[in-house]
């Protein structure tokens, strides 16, 4: 493995998911890219998942490192591997989902065909009965990148020197942590390509974390916060206000507000929904006037404006 320059690593965090990493683990070892290595980190899992993983390592030698850890969660097991990596660039795959056969291929020229610093590609959420396509929005700069990407780590690859000479990381402990690496991220990305093919499929697991909501919803309030002072520290802030802003008043009232409304307990999703309200009106309290919810277009855009007017009643 020393003797080829490696061109992509795919770290790939396992716990508890004996019934999905053998799919997850063929869609690698037959990937059409050559210089690939794969990097399986066992986060202290308690099935079969770890002796699964292994013996694919034992299989594949010249191309999987396998790695074990206490279990310290998905962030810190994608954390545990970057050190490892040795590719051009880096990839993240969740071991209960799986990818095409061509995708880091064809990614990997992309990159190299436009000196670019990540590459993105569209995905299919995948469910018992239905599959649904997500389909990036077009954005064409900086700015419009931090309003639209999609904050997915798997679904991309990014330049290996960037997250290390940055020192980006997944956020220990937390959910939504593909939230918090992503804005890190996008500030120092120059350039962005787009592979248009639908590589990653996304598998939806009633018993996934992304899936089952209770009081630990809540640490959206903590990702979000911990980006605003990034962007402060690094003196980024004034520049990308209104974007961050858009995302502030898009996450907590949308996508998180979704996520609390199915909070079984009464008293925690009343108590979680109504701190959210008040949290983005301490934090922006002129998010009414944002360029991107007044000049946007889209139900989401009208759910938002809706909210203004009305939020003050309903919350």
């Amino acid at each position: 493995m020393e003797k080829t320059k490696i061109k992509v690593s795919v770290i790939v965090p396992i716990y508890n998911v004996e019934n999905y990493i053998k799919k997850c683990l063929e869609s690698l070892v037959n990937q059409t890219l050559n210089e690939l290595q794969i990097i399986l980190v066992n986060d202290g899992s308690k099935d079969k998942s770890g002796n699964i993983a292994k013996e694919y390592a034992d299989k594949f030698p010249e191309k999987i490192i396998y790695l074990e850890k206490k279990n310290g969660g998905l962030s810190d097991a994608r954390n545990f591997g970057i050190p490892y990596a040795k590719g051009e660039y880096i990839a993240f795959l969740d071991s209960d989902d799986y990818i095409d056969l061509n995708a880091y291929e064809t990614m990997y020229n992309k990159a190299i065909e436009e000196d670019s610093d990540l590459v993105e590609c569209n995905f299919i959420w995948e469910y018992d009965n239905k599959i649904k396509k997500d389909v990036r929005i077009e954005y064409s700069n900086k700015k419009e990148m931090l309003a639209f990407i999609r904050v997915v780590a798997w679904n991309k690859l990014i330049k290996r020197k960037l997250i290390v000479d940055k020192n980006i990381l997944f956020p220990k402990g937390l959910r939504y942590e593909d939230v918090e690496f992503t804005y890190k991220l996008l500030p120092f990305v120059n350039k962005v390509s787009f592979a248009n093919d639908f590589f990653v499929h996304y598998m939806q697991r009633k018993d996934s974390i992304a899936n089952v909501q209770n009081e630990k919803t809540s640490q959206i309030f903590d990702i979000l916060n911990n980006v605003l002072n990034f962007y402060k520290e690094n003196n980024l802030y004034d520049e990308y206000k209104q974007e961050l802003e858009y995302n502030y008043a898009r996450y907590l009232l949308c996508s998180s507000l979704k996520r609390m409304s199915k909070i079984p307990d009464k008293n925690v999703r009343k108590k979680l929904i109504k701190e959210s309200w008040e949290l983005l009106n301490k934090t922006f309290p002129e998010w009414r006037k944002n360029y991107l919810i007044k000049n946007g277009k889209g139900i989401k855009n009208l759910y938002l404006k809706f909210m203004g007017a009305f939020g003050n009643i309903l919350f």
